[in-house]
């Protein structure tokens, strides 16, 4: 933002929300220059990140001049946010990554894009998604080195944000669409506590795990998003002076990490335990080392099912990995195999909520390590499927570099509810360690 001498400091497309906001606010800009400077950005960039489905810069011109000839001041006035391509919205196709639904139109907008607009948003357009948020990558290329994959599936959710085409954009999880873009783009990745935003005309993959997903450059937007999301005034990330109970999670998968990110996490609670914080090592349940493949068997024999219009009508046009993956898997699992899982995962959660009656939040690996050169958008997606299995809300946190100078991200993790805590504790450990 611009300094008190006037001179600017950072192109607008660089500000974070609450920056806009800020600075739409006290006059110092306007709604159309924020979006214009966006605009320039991804004019510039994207035929290397190739982050966007679809975009009308148009409208959005016309939407930010609306905004500033009414003199509405919501709070995420003048922001520029990106929507994955599997949440409607009325204005712009939604495709859901398939050829099946090229040119689609809804009726209505899902309920976040709703509240997004009420909010004073500028909705630039949808962003690029996975086949059915699934494993068939989309077009989308890691913006700090085209080589490598952005992850899945909201890739171009994560790449957008991280290359700054947007301060924000919406995407979905469930299994670790939002968490491995994060880490992988160098962004901050959330997933609330399951059930807390409404999904409303949002893509079901699997119900019994998808949420909504926030990708954004600072806990603050993460924070304020989610208010808006939620549909409820705006409060600020705590800044009560408090140091966390903090407790390091290898997990069951550690000896799969990259030994990098092994060191680099332990190197984390250590100078994490030196700044002040109580840290001490947590060990799951054994029960803990099925919920890999309980995941597999909840989320395929729910796919499956979610998708049969598209099965009996549409075969040949899905790809054959989904058809000989989630697809295949699900449609052999039988009801009870698919019941045994979900007892299994509730057991699992019992056993999980008293491990925050001793700390404020856990601390895990985001992602195995870098990201991989290539287009693989679902790369080892046990380190962050516990989590979202559990159903507890997570924040990963662009805090560290891999050997290759690529963001590897921190996984904070919270009680069911807690989410405002995971905020106020991840602020504490971030400023600690970047």
């Amino acid at each position: 933002m611009p300094n008190s001498a006037g001179t600017p400091r950072a192109q607008a497309h660089e500000w974070t929300a609450t920056q806009i906001v800020a600075a739409i606010n006290d006059g110092t800009t306007t709604c159309e220059a924020v979006t214009r400077s966006c605009l320039e950005r991804i004019e510039a960039r994207e035929p290397i990140v190739q982050a966007w489905q679809y975009l009308d810069r148009q409208k959005a011109i016309s939407r930010a001049r609306a905004l500033d000839r009414s003199g509405h001041r919501g709070p995420l006035i003048g922001v520029p946010v990106g929507v994955k391509d599997i949440i409607d919205t009325c204005d712009m196709p939604t495709e859901y990554g398939t050829p099946i639904y090229k040119g689609h139109r809804p009726a209505n907008d899902a309920a976040c894009v709703a509240l997004t607009r009420k909010a004073g948003a500028v909705v630039l357009g949808k962003t690029v998604t996975t086949e059915f948020a699934n494993v068939h990558p989309g077009k989308t290329r890691n913006p700090i080195d085209p080589t490598r994959t952005p992850g899945g599936s909201s890739s171009g959710s994560g790449a957008a944000v991280g290359d700054h085409m947007v301060p924000l954009a919406i995407g979905t999880q469930t299994t670790g669409s939002t968490t491995r873009p994060a880490s992988f783009c160098g962004v901050f990745g959330y997933r609330p506590t399951w059930g807390d935003l409404r999904a409303t005309r949002v893509m079901e993959a699997s119900g019994s795990l998808d949420t909504l997903g926030i990708l954004a450059r600072s806990i603050e937007d993460v924070a304020l998003y989610r208010d808006v999301l939620l549909g409820v005034a705006p409060q600020p990330v705590s800044r009560e002076p408090y140091v966390p109970r903090i407790g390091f999670c290898r997990t069951h998968a550690w000896s799969r990490l990259d030994s990098t990110t092994q060191t680099l996490l332990e190197d984390a609670a250590q100078r994490l335990a030196r700044a002040g914080a109580n840290v001490a090592d947590v060990t799951l349940p054994v029960q803990f080392e099925q919920l890999e493949t309980a995941h597999r068997v909840i989320s395929g024999f729910e796919f499956a099912r979610n998708f049969t219009y598209e099965i009996e009508n549409h075969w040949e046009e899905i790809s054959e990995s989904l058809r000989n993956g989630r697809l295949k898997d699900g449609l052999s699992c039988s009801y009870e195999t698919y019941v045994e899982n979900r007892l299994l995962v509730e057991r699992c959660r019992t056993l999980l909520a008293p491990v925050f009656d001793q700390y404020d939040v856990l601390l895990a690996a985001s992602a195995s390590g870098e990201a991989p050169v290539g287009s693989d958008a679902t790369v080892n997606p046990w380190v962050y499927m516990i989590w979202t299995t559990m159903h507890v809300p997570s924040l990963s946190m662009p805090v560290f570099r891999g050997p290759h100078g690529m963001p590897i991200g921190l996984q904070v993790i919270a009680k069911r509810h807690d989410d405002r805590r995971l905020f106020a504790a991840s602020e504490w450990i971030n400023a600690r360690l970047i």
